[in-house]
């Protein structure tokens, strides 16, 4: 089934046939824990990437140590030897200001490291020593790099775009932190797309077929290494119109998610490694308190790790960790329920996510149509449990892989962004997490003539609101120059963790200038309709001001004839119609005004949904239709009345008059103060750029260096060995043995003595002078290997040339049919004469000739008269290929006139011959041809005219016949000649 499903999806993804050389994309799914990487290139839709070690899935783990970085595995290794040099967990605290709640969790999860305030940014800092510090940016652009490598190893080619995976409820300082990253290593970030969606997309694109214009319902439930999220998504076919035609594809809109930052799989490890430390403790077996050993904390991560995983399928195991501090082994039993009562409060919080994702997409539980689980941590059997109880559900949906799924959604979506691709269409519609408002004053003059200010409040994107989405602000009563700030909205359905991390909800500050000079320079260009700010919500869920502008606009009447009111009439007539049911959708992104000097309804009440909002928009349209209707119907009652009927109208009257607006707009200049995490600078960013580069440039020189190394040990070992070895025995005297093994021996005690930091080259050009000190003997052992082989080959060639040419004497056709001359037939004779002489005194020199000598014979030139018979008998037997007997000629034809009518003789004097025997001769009766009647002559003539007919028919289909059996003839002789040839080749 996951075969089918695999073939289906490649079947989906098809590389356009004329676009040459256009690279891979790539997605990286970028958890806290582990990420996973995938790729789709000409040739191979959707593969998952393996590092290093061939696994599927690599820790977000990145060690320095010594100057060198380390991953995966290794990194692994030594987070458990010296847990501060190995930083992960990364994604829990970058774009998080230092003092915020996140950073103080982290302190408390990883006491070990040294985290520092970053005075310029206000964020966290590792220290690895008094003067290097890394922020978590840098950091995940050392693993961004390696999943870069990664692929671009699995796929053999350079790779620029991806796409990358963040958790739903990333801020807009969390996601900017991410594009950061992927900048410091020049990585095209496409879109950064939720997991959520990520996953859901993946569901989606194995099942298509399966969705129509009903909105069907499913839930994800994804409960990851550090944090929990519900998802409830929509899918639904939809027609989007493209130009003037209608395209019905898919589409995913996320309708609801709730979350907990806090609750996942990382929690239950933590609290389960400190019980194990306070077990060892209580057992009294050193005095060091082992919470204060970071080695030993270390250990114990590692072990509460495999050992949760491990009760997830049992209900007891032991836990053991050799030497876990002082030397003292550790070990001890733990059962299902300790670790299930040392979480008991977690597990109480299963349920908040979907709980609050319901709410927000105000639908209920009967319209889902399955719950779909996700992450590590559903594969604790309580969790299970508690999901099967509140959800009313035998059973939970495992239908997807739940380490890969985000990753193949994600590198779907790169294939249908990137260039070189043809993807079939899924439509994909995130929502804004966290609402989004503008605030700004506005002013009122008293009646005393004094100035009043009150701060006002309007909302730019509601929660849940779907993006990509373009907004207009309007600022209709601001005639000078103004601030407004951007800021988070109501933040109430976060749990009291949550807010605590949105210590200030304001975003940036805007200052707009020129307002005042912009309404003084227009102030004749017509009518203002405000201050316009363009506010856009990106693909990656990244807010974005693109411009400000004051607009006027100007009316004229202009009247439109008959002929421009019958086009559009027609227009109306042809245009397409929607069906019931159907959701039509624009290509072009139109932007959605919000009036800010209105008084915003959706502060007094709770937030609607879009749906809602169209609803209501539809029956306000229809209607001003049907009033529209009722209006035109009593115009056209009306004229009846008065006697004016409407087809017998002039073109003068039935012209109308419609306006003509001339728009102006005039920019405004805008400076942003931002109050939110400030953007990696240019200046930051080169200095950050320099560190890596640095960092890569040593990672490159260090495999180079361990390379140079291996292959000079490889080579010391495997000429020690066969030096010893029987043919090297015979090819060599035992002083240049002697000689030799020195060399070798001298060498590997040269190699241990270098420095640590001594250069790639020192090693290389080591290889290289032993090389050359054995290269004399190494091809002498080349020579006596080889040389029986290719002499068996050389006999193998003269036999089988032998047996050609005898082939090619014995066969005897006639002159004109004779295929090869006779110097091509002495030239072959010649040479296998002359090899063969050759060959015989070769061997007998060789024979005089010791092993441990230059060999007289060597391999090279016995190629060569291999290489000499061979091209000789390829020209013959293609010769005989080509070959095609002459056609015999063809007999002269006579024709016989009878009474108009030719007939063909016969060309064969054996049949006339027949003939002319057959025939009888009587003697007949005289008859009186005055007595024929007008009949008889009629029916003799037409009995004459047959059997000319006849013969003329005889006489074409014996020529036809003769000429095919001439062709068969002809085939067949040549299929003789080549045969004979060729046969014992």
């Amino acid at each position: 089934m996951a075969l089918k499903l695999l073939i289906a999806v490649s079947l989906l993804i098809c590389m356009a046939s004329y676009t040459v050389g256009f690279n891979a994309v790539m997605s990286i799914d970028l958890g806290s824990e582990y990420m996973k990487i995938a790729i789709v290139k000409p040739g191979v839709p959707m593969e998952i990437v393996l590092n290093e070690e061939s696994d599927r899935k690599t820790s977000t783990i990145v060690a320095l140590r010594n100057g060198e970085r380390f991953y995966g595995k290794e990194a692994e290794n030594t987070a458990v030897k010296f847990p501060r040099k190995a930083f992960w967990y990364l994604t829990n605290i970058v774009g998080r200001k230092f003092d915020s709640a996140d950073v103080k969790l982290y302190k408390e999860r990883f006491p070990y490291y040294d985290l520092v305030k970053d005075e310029e940014r206000g964020t966290v800092l590792f220290k690895v020593d008094e003067e290097t510090f890394y922020s978590p940016e840098e950091l995940l652009a050392m693993l961004l790099e390696k999943a870069k490598e990664y692929a671009e190893t699995f796929t053999d080619q350079s790779i620029k775009d991806c796409v990358i995976t963040v958790p739903a409820y990333f801020t807009q300082a969390e996601r900017k932190s991410i594009l950061s990253a992927a900048e410091l290593i020049d990585l095209n970030v496409l879109q950064l797309l939720s997991d959520n969606a990520a996953v859901a997309l993946n569901y989606g694109v194995f099942r298509r077929k399966e969705f129509n214009g009903t909105v069907q319902y499913y839930m994800f439930y994804d409960m990851g290494a550090t944090s929990t999220t519900a998802t409830i998504v929509g899918y639904q076919v939809t027609k989007v119109k493209e130009g003037t035609r209608l395209e019905s594809n898919p589409q995913l809109i996320i309708k609801g998610v709730g979350f907990d930052r806090g609750l996942g799989g990382t929690e239950i490890t933590l609290r389960l490694r400190k019980h194990l430390a306070k077990v060892f403790n209580e057992q009294k077996k050193t005095k060091t308190d082992v919470f204060t050993n970071e080695r030993s904390m270390g250990k114990l991560f590692k072990e509460a790790e495999k050992l949760k995983k491990v009760l997830s399928a049992n209900n007891a195991h032991f836990a053991q960790v050799e030497g876990l501090l002082e030397e003292i082994d550790f070990k001890t039993k733990v059962t299902r329920e300790e670790l299930e009562e040392l979480s008991k409060d977690l597990f109480e919080k299963v349920t908040q996510p979907i709980e609050e994702a319901l709410k927000v997409s105000q639908i209920t539980l009967g319209e889902i149509k399955d719950v779909i689980l996700m992450g590590g941590g559903t594969r604790i059997p309580k969790v299970q449990e508690i999901l099967k109880k509140y959800l009313g559900r035998s059973e939970l949906g495992k239908s997807i892989n739940t380490d890969e799924a985000a990753a193949m959604g994600a590198v779907y979506q790169a294939a249908y962004l990137g260039k070189g691709f043809k993807v079939k269409t899924f439509g994909v519609k995130e929502a804004s997490i966290y609402p989004i408002t503008v605030e700004f004053e506005k002013h009122k003059l008293a009646e005393d003539g004094s100035d009043s200010k009150r701060v006002v409040k309007r909302t730019l994107f509601n929660r849940m609101n779907p993006y990509p989405q373009k907004k207009v602000m309007t600022f209709s009563k601001h005639l000078k120059d103004f601030d407004f700030n951007v800021s988070y909205g109501d933040l109430d359905f976060l749990s009291d963790f949550d807010k605590s991390s949105f210590q200030d909800p304001s975003l940036a500050k805007f200052k707009l200038s020129g307002v005042g000079d912009a309404f003084t320079k227009h102030k004749e260009s017509g009518d203002s309709k405000g201050v316009k700010a363009h506010f856009r919500l990106d693909e990656s869920g990244i807010l974005h001001l693109d411009q400000v502008e004051v607009v006027f606009e100007k009316e004229e009447e202009k009247e439109e004839s008959t002929w421009s009111k019958l086009g559009n009439t027609l227009g109306g007539l042809f245009g397409g119609k929607k069906e019931e049911g159907e959701t039509i959708e624009e290509t072009g992104e139109k932007p959605v005004e919000v009036p800010a000097d209105e008084e915003d309804k959706s502060n007094k009440k709770s937030d609607k949904t879009e749906e809602k909002t169209d609803e209501t928009k539809k029956e306000k349209t229809e209607k001003g239709k049907e009033e529209e209707k009722s209006e035109n119907k009593t115009d056209d009652a009306t004229d009846k009345l008065n006697g004016t009927d409407s087809q017998n109208k002039t073109e003068a009257d039935l012209k109308e008059k419609k306006p003509n607006v001339t728009v102006v707009r005039e920019k405004i200049d805008t400076k942003i103060e931002s109050f939110d995490i400030p953007e990696v600078n240019k200046d930051l960013m080169k200095v950050m750029r320099k560190k890596l580069a640095e960092l890569t440039a040593k990672d490159k020189e260090k495999k180079l260096l361990e390379k140079s190394k291996n292959d000079l040990e490889a080579f010391i070992f495997d000429m020690n060995d066969k030096l010893t070895q029987e043919v090297y025995e015979k090819c060599s005297t035992e002083a240049e043995r002697e000689k030799l093994s020195k060399l070798m021996s001298e060498a590997s005690d040269w190699m241990y003595d270098q420095e640590e930091d001594a250069k790639a080259e020192i090693y290389q050009d080591k290889l290289k002078s032993l090389k050359k000190e054995i290269k004399e003997l190494k091809a002498r052992v080349y020579e006596f290997e080889e040389r029986p082989k290719a002499l068996k080959a050389l006999k193998d060639m003269l036999n089988h040339t032998k047996y050609f040419l005898k082939s090619v004497k014995n066969f005897t056709v006639v002159e004109e049919d004779r295929i090869f001359t006779d110097v091509e037939i002495t030239t072959l004779e010649k040479l296998i004469t002359d090899t063969k002489k050759w060959r015989d005194d070769m061997v007998e020199e060789q024979k005089k000739t010791p092993d441990s000598e230059k060999p007289k014979l060597l391999v090279e030139d016995v190629a060569l008269k291999l290489q000499a018979l061979d091209r000789e008998v390829k020209y013959l037997i293609n010769k005989a290929k080509n070959f095609k007997p002459k056609p015999k000629p063809k007999p002269k034809s006579n024709t016989t006139k009878t009474d108009g009518n030719t007939t063909k003789s016969d060309t064969n004097k054996t049949d006339k011959a027949e003939k002319d025997k057959d025939t009888k001769i009587e003697v007949e009766e005289p008859i009186d041809k005055s007595t024929e009647t007008k009949d008889e002559t009629k029916t003799k003539g037409e009995e004459t005219e047959t059997k000319d007919e006849k013969t003329k028919t005889e006489s074409k289909e014996e020529n036809i016949e003769k000429s095919e059996k001439d062709k068969e003839a002809r085939f067949k002789r040549k299929s003789i000649i080549l045969e004979t040839i060729t046969g014992n080749l």
